[in-house]
């Protein structure tokens, strides 16, 4: 049976509307290719050449563990294992004022709706507002990371989180686009250098109401080829029918391995946010390299160093997550990790000539092992 004309013509104008996307972000093109040939190749694929790499430099630089010193404010430069908020704890007022404010809790064994509430009075008197975000103060790549919305929420996600854990909450951030900024800044050099810039897009369908959330992620160029990260996520309305118009977003946290679109954004790149970030870092002394998380308000505000909230400071294993976009090539995704670890190794011989000691690879070894055991036990994500 053929469609009427208005039936058609609403299918034209379903498969030719943009992507939604946040308030702020620039338009998403996701014509042509959904992704590059590697981006979901396993990681110890694409990170072999630097593992060879760090051989033959700890060779040249006499130590295994050099590139632990990039970063002497933090244990083990943030290589892992290391609290989210090391990098919080050490930096001043004037850094402060860019980050979203953040609290720890240590989950414990009494009864999960006791410490509900005693999470709850602590948030008020700190003045955070629901809704909240909940993540582990301890982990990686977005893993057990939540948006509270309410009370029952934050029952549910410290029922959900092991004992002895240390959640960090954070106070939701007024603007929702998203972007990765790398930033190194070498001991002796005056000011830093922001080598790339990503933004981060969070997948998002629309209701057109007739078609349920399961079509409407299998139709998607992008979210159709990765089924397995949406489906058992959200089961309990994979076949509910989406009014019309309305967005879903799939996943909260924006990152990578849960299906969120990074595009190259080095044109945003300018003197002015070098200079604001100069400032942030300079009121956080011992931190040299590693990727900002953040939040802002439009391209024009970040692009001018203003209007932006900082959620994470990654340290030394961090990308420059412009490897990701679906147009980088394998070989300069590997020219680009392979300079980062080269830069590890420069700045951690900078640091122990100014009286650092490197730590040993064991202890490498016994953070990686605690993170990755934690990481096991963290609630799943929204």
């Amino acid at each position: 049976m053929s469609n009427t004309p208005a039936e058609s013509s609403l299918s034209l104008k379903a498969a030719s509307a943009p992507p939604y996307v946040p308030p702020g972000m620039p338009p998403l093109d996701l014509s042509g290719r959904s992704t590059s040939f590697f981006e979901f190749w396993p990681i110890w694929l694409v990170y072999l050449p630097v593992v060879v790499q760090w051989i033959l430099l700890s060779v040249r630089y006499r130590s295994l563990s050099l590139p632990l010193l990039a970063n002497p404010a933090i244990p083990l430069s943030g290589m892992v294992g290391v609290a989210k908020s090391a990098v919080f704890d050490v930096a001043g007022e004037t850094a402060r004022q860019w980050i979203l404010p953040w609290m720890l809790y240590e989950v414990s064994a009494e009864d999960a709706t006791v410490q509900t509430k005693a999470v709850l009075q602590l948030l008020d008197q700190q003045g955070f507002t629901l809704p909240i975000v909940g993540k582990p103060n301890v982990g990686c790549r977005g893993a057990g990371v939540k948006l509270l919305e309410d009370s029952k929420a934050v029952l549910n996600y410290i029922s959900e989180f092991p004992c002895l854990g240390v959640v960090q909450f954070q106070q939701l951030s007024q603007w929702e686009a998203e972007a990765g900024v790398f930033y190194v800044k070498h001991p002796d050099a005056e000011a830093g250098i922001v080598t790339s810039l990503t933004l981060k897009y969070t997948p998002y369908v629309v209701g057109n109401g007739r078609e349920t959330l399961a079509q409407l992620v299998a139709s998607d160029p992008r979210a159709g080829e990765l089924l397995h990260l949406y489906k058992e996520r959200h089961a309990q309305v994979w076949d509910s029918v989406l009014a019309d118009g309305e967005p879903y977003r799939l996943v909260f946290s924006a990152s990578h391995c849960r299906g969120a679109v990074f595009r190259d954004a080095q044109e945003l790149i300018n003197t002015k946010l070098s200079q604001s970030l100069d400032r942030i870092f300079a009121d956080i002394p011992g931190f040299h390299y590693g990727r900002l998380d953040l939040k802002f308000k439009d391209p024009v505000s970040l692009s001018a160093g203003t209007d932006f909230e900082i959620i994470e400071i990654n340290g030394a294993s961090s990308e420059s997550i412009n490897i990701w976009d679906r147009d980088a090539s394998l070989g300069s995704a590997l020219k680009t990790l392979l300079q980062q670890y080269s830069t590890l190794f420069t700045l951690g011989e900078k640091n122990r000539r100014l009286g650092h000691k490197p730590p040993g690879i064991l202890a490498l070894l016994k953070a990686w092992r605690y993170e990755n055991k934690l990481v096991k036990q963290y609630p799943k994500n929204d």
